[in-house]
């Protein structure tokens, strides 16, 4: 019989989904799955449904049968691919649905940072707001200026879109690779990263998190943005070294920062970032909306379902797993 766990609670419908496939056990206590519970369950499990659960050699060791782990995000850095590989267990995760989504708060941190809402809502609420602060009050427009988009994929393409449909901006962008019809649909212009940094008044972060994105903001990286310039981080936290950010705010490197995304989380409440009025910080909120999630999950379940099903062609694989796919694929008879 297969057997299925889940590192989160499952409403009745997606229980029910699920228990077509075989058993379901799943955790229902309160935060984190409890370490315990995971590897007790895991050892005769043939599928995981998560969402950032480490997924590294000691778990794969600890589960024989474990066939497939199908997560409910489009990043899957909490996957240990070569230990996947080694273990030939496959990898699925929720790519597209979450894109417009996770664009619009891209757009709402651009805002909120070039308008100071954050910062001028504390501002009246403490009682400050007085007749004549005029100038104090000021921000920057977004509207008609240049912004620079770092990881030109699906969610790039929809702020690409917004920007320069919506905004009337200018959109430049820096990725492993040229999009032609973002440029040809938007006017878009590639450019090499310091060059896309220098020019740009915003700079949004989308690149997924690798060996090579690792740090990939650095001081050297926030010298070369203009002091005006405002930077958005809704990619991971990782990329980004804090302390150069903090540096870059605090030196008049630049502007103002709007981060979804910490390189710890949660954010230790203490953070140095925390205490500037120019960053607007966010508990990692890029697609929490209830549709979006909802959204997720379900495509979450239809990857495992289909790898369980030996529809494997029918799942998200991550890309770094698509071989293996291919191959167990053929071992089915696909």
């Amino acid at each position: 019989m297969v057997r299925i766990l889940s590192t989160k609670p499952l409403r009745a419908a997606e229980r029910a989904r699920l228990a077509t496939l075989g058993e379901v056990v799943a955790w229902e206590g309160e935060g984190p799955i409890a370490k315990s519970f995971l590897f007790d369950a895991i050892a005769d499990a043939d599928a995981l449904l998560t969402s950032g659960t480490r997924v590294d050699e000691t778990l794969l060791s600890a589960a024989p049968r474990l066939r497939v782990v199908s997560t409910s995000s489009v990043g899957y850095d909490h996957f240990d691919i070569p230990a996947m590989r080694k273990h030939r267990v496959l990898g699925a995760h929720t790519p597209g649905v979450l894109d417009e989504t996770v664009a619009d708060l891209a757009f709402a941190l651009m805002l909120a940072t070039a308008r100071r809402v954050v910062e001028l809502d504390t501002y009246v609420r403490q009682g400050h707001w007085q007749r004549g602060d005029d100038e104090v009050l000021y921000g920057v427009d977004v509207h008609h200026r240049t912004l620079g988009i770092v990881g030109m994929g699906r969610i790039g393409h929809a702020v690409a879109r917004r920007a320069r449909l919506g905004f009337g901006m200018n959109v430049l962008y820096n990725s492993r690779s040229r999009h032609e019809s973002v440029e040809q649909e938007l006017q878009a212009v590639y450019l090499d990263l310091p060059d896309l940094l220098a020019a740009s008044d915003f700079v949004v972060l989308l690149t997924p998190l690798t060996k090579e994105t690792v740090g990939l903001m650095d001081r050297q990286m926030f010298a070369k943005m203009q002091p005006s310039a405002i930077f958005i981080n809704i990619s991971r936290g990782k990329t980004v070294d804090e302390t150069a950010l903090y540096e870059a705010l605090t030196s008049g490197g630049i502007r103002a920062a709007g981060l979804d995304v910490f390189e710890q989380e949660p954010v230790p409440h203490d953070h140095p970032l925390l205490k500037l009025p120019n960053v607007v910080a966010l508990p990692h909120i890029g697609s929490a909306t209830h549709a979006t999630r909802d959204a997720m999950r379900q495509l979450a379940i239809d990857n495992l379902i289909a790898v369980i099903e030996g529809r494997i062609q029918d799942a998200k694989i991550v890309p770094e797993l698509q071989e293996l796919a291919k191959e167990l694929s053929q071992s089915c008879g696909q």
